[in-house]
């Protein structure tokens, strides 16, 4: 190693962006309010990034997703971005 420090990757998806989780999302135990192998969100669910981090043992983007309520840490393998036109715009329709 050359001792330079190593830049984080940045993140593919931004705050506010709508994804869809890839498969049913699962509590590894770090949700307090839900017991450990509860589904925290379903394949196909739709949620909305709240946050934006970085795992730096992984040098990942770490994203904070609201799915329904339900804030959870998700990589990127876990979520894509939602198809337009799945659920109906909100806002500037006058």
């Amino acid at each position: 190693m050359n001792g330079l420090p190593i830049e984080p990757r940045g993140a593919l998806y931004a705050w506010g962006q709508r994804v869809i989780a890839l498969d049913d999302l699962v509590n590894d135990g770090s949700h307090p309010a839900r017991p450990a192998g509860a589904v925290l969100a379903v394949q196909g669910a739709v949620g909305e990034i709240v946050n934006v981090g970085h795992a730096t043992q992984q040098n990942e983007p770490v994203y904070l997703v609201e799915f329904g309520g339900c804030v959870i840490g998700c990589m990127e393998e876990e979520i894509a971005p939602a198809p337009p036109g799945l659920l109906p715009e909100t806002g500037g329709e006058e």
